[in-house]
């Protein structure tokens, strides 16, 4: 039986979920004012209420960068990354959950303890890697690391084992192997974590600074991340226009939360990840 709440506790409630969102939208509102705000207007102090706004930053962004090459490069890592992790990650997950080998919880063991290990950590050897494949400065090396993800294969591994294995079963006893019952039966029972991991991945890729700066060095190559740092000076930076950069680089990843945000409360719900 649900629980009554009184209109006083119903007004406190709204009040501080509306102050909570308030709070966390505050500033992506302030990144959009003041990439409208004229660049003169901004030595007068911050304000919510711009009086006379203005494109004119997108327009020095786009003349200052490549910015649309630099979007199209990290939306193709992005989608090659989410792609590759998903398939690697929910392969992966089906062997661990449903598959009986030797040393199998080891080897989950190990694979988890790699999410101990931090990317700063891992550069070096990394670099070193691709410079002696003769890789850097190409799109695979920006690619190569984000191929597989041990966070993704824990998601997914969750939500396969809370598959019933009953199902599994059934299938086998209909001449099913391995293959069909994991693209037909596993697959889209798992969907809610598939968006989960696909928005995460997306977002990691899309956000990622450190591994292209140490990797990628012509311009041609660049992402969003490393074009946005090219915006801000030595001595003085316009920050109408690296705010204007920064409303670019939200955009795609507020677009896909919002097309996946259904699937990503379910497919957490489901895995048991706070």
């Amino acid at each position: 039986m649900r629980e009554s709440r009184s209109p006083a506790g119903r007004i406190l409630l709204y009040v501080g979920v509306i102050l909570g969102a308030a709070i966390m939208l505050f500033p992506f509102l302030w990144t959009v004012i003041t990439s409208i705000t004229p660049e003169g207007s901004l030595a007068d102090g911050p304000t919510l209420f711009v009086q006379d706004p203005t494109l004119d930053a997108y327009r020095t962004l786009l003349d200052a960068v490549p910015m649309w090459r630099i979007v199209l490069n990290s939306l193709g890592i992005a989608i090659a990354s989410t792609a590759l992790q998903l398939v690697t990650g929910s392969m992966a997950a089906y062997a661990f959950a449903r598959l009986s080998f030797p040393g199998k919880n080891i080897v989950f063991g190990f694979y988890l303890a790699t999410l101990m290990v931090p990317l700063q950590v891992l550069v070096v050897p990394l670099f070193i890697e691709m410079k002696t494949l003769n890789l850097q400065d190409t799109y695979f090396s920006l690619l190569a690391p984000t191929i597989a993800s041990a966070f993704g294969v824990f998601l997914l591994r969750q939500a396969v084992a809370g598959v019933p294995i009953e199902l599994d079963e059934a299938a086998t006893l209909d001449g099913a192997g391995h293959l069909r019952i994991f693209a037909r039966i596993v697959l889209p029972l798992i969907r809610p974590a598939l968006a989960t991991v696909a928005v995460f991945a997306f977002m990691g890729s899309w956000n990622s600074f450190l591994w292209p700066l140490v990797v990628i060095r012509s311009p041609e190559l660049m992402t969003l991340p490393l074009g946005l740092s090219t915006l801000q000076g030595q001595f003085t930076t316009q920050w109408d226009v690296v705010m204007a950069g920064s409303v670019v680089s939200i955009v795609p990843i507020a677009v896909v939360y919002l097309l996946a945000q259904r699937h990503i409360i379910a497919g957490v719900a489901h895995t048991g990840i706070k």
